[in-house]
């Protein structure tokens, strides 16, 4: 099993968990012997002193027993959390190293069950593995010599018995074991639903659209519930049945020991003795048919983990380090490129783009003309399907990411924001910043003032994703984020479409004053915001189709006459 190796680290656990088990099963063996010797001879043989003495060792081994369960547990404990705590960790750093076109595939929700419920239920296979099912196995065998070690004629009972309790263990354990995985799936569905409607509660709102959610919520909670009952009525059933055929057996002993006693064969305490051992025998196939239980969810767990495991990012690490002649410059050469799912209409059509080192160049563009799409390149949240993107003159494929990525500072058209306090959130552009790096990049980006007046100042906490906060303030913090780390090459993407015009000109200013030598990637929707950029390129269905000034651009190019038409009335006047 692929998994196996996160349990080596805790080898000494997995192997004294048994062996106090061992102990522990040991006691529970030799209990009824003891009690049967107090029955036949202290109690009908009227031996008080042989009941104390007896009495005594069996206290002594319920303490022994006790320990030895005490510490089968502890060590247990110990292995299969360190197994769950492990393997979390490796599947969240996976997780994270795959390209965004894969988490889309796996979905949210689906990802969070896998790391969640999935590796608890391996966590829960390896304790009661190394636990109940020793136990069990242990009770069973030694229930079963004990018992014939009384009477070989209570064997008869055994043939007819445990093969009518294993093959009603197989049937159920068989119909249950797929209904596991359509679990998980519908579990996926609430986990993705719930994600949804939390981080967009205030759409939800909005639209008025709680009923609404509610009951998509509700419809995946019922399919839900409806797959657990159909498991947990399964497994109803098998628990009755192996209950009437124990008790049937405890009959058979009964009648069986009572001829043994009338033909002076046995005494009533290895009767006595004979029922527990029985007990203890069918016990232990019921709880192996648990066992069953457990293994089934875990391997439909384990199926799901490895899954993730075994995916490989789409976007991989290059295998060179550079020592890079150009400084800021990105170029794009005959790129296209089409999303998976998407019907094959591609989203960018053979864009070829020159953009020099400190230009500060737009990017400009109708709805759904592949302006995001361009800039995601860049940074290789995404490759191209055909083309090549250079980075300092270098193919991005060919660099290493955290080399790649640390020459460039996002803020995307979505701000995030992090639980913590303003300060931890600038900060995560540069996490050895000072505190007046912090202030300086918060200035830079028309943020200072805000986040001085909040109670705390720079230590004040920002609720999660921001929610204390308005969007322009968001925007604002995202973009100290990306300006403290001082990168070659900072990418706006829609990301001042909250603030008015002239904040966003005050922190245009600000970059151009304190960002000099870096090269500037603005998408925007409103020309006003872009037309004192060195250059201006407009995409059309995925297309360039033109890439200058402002005023070059007013004269020659047919869309960006458009664009800028449509806005000039919207606006009811001159921008």
């Amino acid at each position: 099993m692929k998994l196996a190796k996160y349990i080596k680290p805790y080898l000494i656990f997995t192997i004294l968990t048994p062996l106090s088990m061992v102990g522990e099963v040991m006691v529970d063996l030799w209990q009824p012997k003891l009690m049967s010797q107090i029955v036949d001879d202290g109690v009908l043989g009227n031996n008080m002193d042989l009941i104390i003495s007896t009495g005594i060792k069996m206290m002594l081994l319920v303490i022994l027993g006790g320990t030895c369960g005490v510490l089968a547990t502890t060590f247990g404990s110990n292995a299969s959390q360190g197994f769950a705590r492990d393997l979390r960790c490796d599947v969240y750093k996976k997780v994270m190293s795959l390209s965004f076109e894969q988490t889309d595939k796996f979905t949210t929700g689906s990802l969070v069950t896998r790391l969640t419920t999935n590796i608890t239920a391996l966590q829960q296979l390896v304790e009661f593995g190394l636990k109940g099912f020793v136990r069990d196995i242990l009770l069973f065998v030694g229930g079963i010599v004990m018992m014939l070690s009384l009477n070989i004629r209570f064997g008869v009972i055994l043939v007819i018995a445990l093969p009518i309790e294993i093959l009603l263990v197989v049937l159920i354990m068989k119909k249950v074991n797929p209904l596991y995985t359509i679990v998980a799936q519908r579990l996926d569905k609430v986990n993705s639903v719930t994600q949804e409607n939390v981080s967009g509660s205030r759409v939800v709102k909005a639209y008025v659209k709680e009923d609404f959610e509610a009951n998509r919520f509700n419809n995946a909670n019922v399919d839900l519930m409806e797959s657990n009952l159909r498991v947990q009525t399964l497994l109803a059933i098998i628990q009755p049945l192996l209950m009437i055929v124990m008790n049937v057996s405890v009959i058979a002993v009964i009648w069986i020991g009572g001829l043994q006693v009338e033909a002076k064969e046995m005494q009533v305490g290895q009767v006595m003795a004979a029922i527990t051992y029985l007990t203890q025998v069918l016990n232990g196939i019921m709880m192996i048919s648990m066992m069953f239980q457990t293994v089934s969810r875990a391997s439909a767990s384990a199926k799901r983990i490895i899954e993730v495991m075994d995916t490989e990012p789409v976007v991989n690490d290059g295998k060179s380090d550079f020592n890079c002649t150009e400084k800021g410059t990105v170029s794009l050469r005959n790129v296209s490129f089409t999303y998976k799912g998407s019907g094959g209409r591609p989203v960018l059509n053979e864009i070829s783009l020159d953009i020099k080192s400190g230009e500060n160049i737009a990017i400009l563009g109708a709805t759904g003309s592949g302006k995001s799409s361009l800039i995601n390149l860049i940074p290789r949240f995404y490759d191209p399907n055909s083309g090549e993107v250079y980075v300092d003159g270098v193919n991005v494929k060919e660099y290493k990411l955290e080399d790649l990525r640390s020459r460039i500072g996002i803020v995307l058209q979505k701000s995030e924001l992090f639980s913590g306090s303003a300060a931890d959130n600038i900060r995560w552009g540069k996490k050895d910043a000072s505190d007046e790096e912090v202030v300086s990049a918060s200035e830079i980006a028309q943020a200072d003032e805000f986040v001085s007046s909040m109670p705390d100042g720079y230590n004040s906490i920002i609720a999660e994703k921001g929610a204390s906060l308005s969007g322009g303030q968001k925007q604002r913090l995202s973009v100290a984020r990306a300006v403290i780390k001082n990168p070659e090459i900072i990418i706006f993407d829609d990301s001042t479409s909250a603030l008015d015009l002239g904040t966003e000109a005050r922190l245009r200013q600000g970059l151009r004053e304190n960002l000099k030598g870096a090269t500037v990637i603005t998408i925007a929707q409103r020309i006003a915001s872009v037309k004192d950029c060195d250059r201006i390129a407009v995409l059309d269905h995925g297309r360039l189709v033109d890439c200058d000034t402002h005023e070059n651009l007013l004269k020659n190019s047919e869309v960006y006459r458009d664009i800028y038409s449509s806005q000039m009335k919207a606006s009811g006047g001159d921008e």
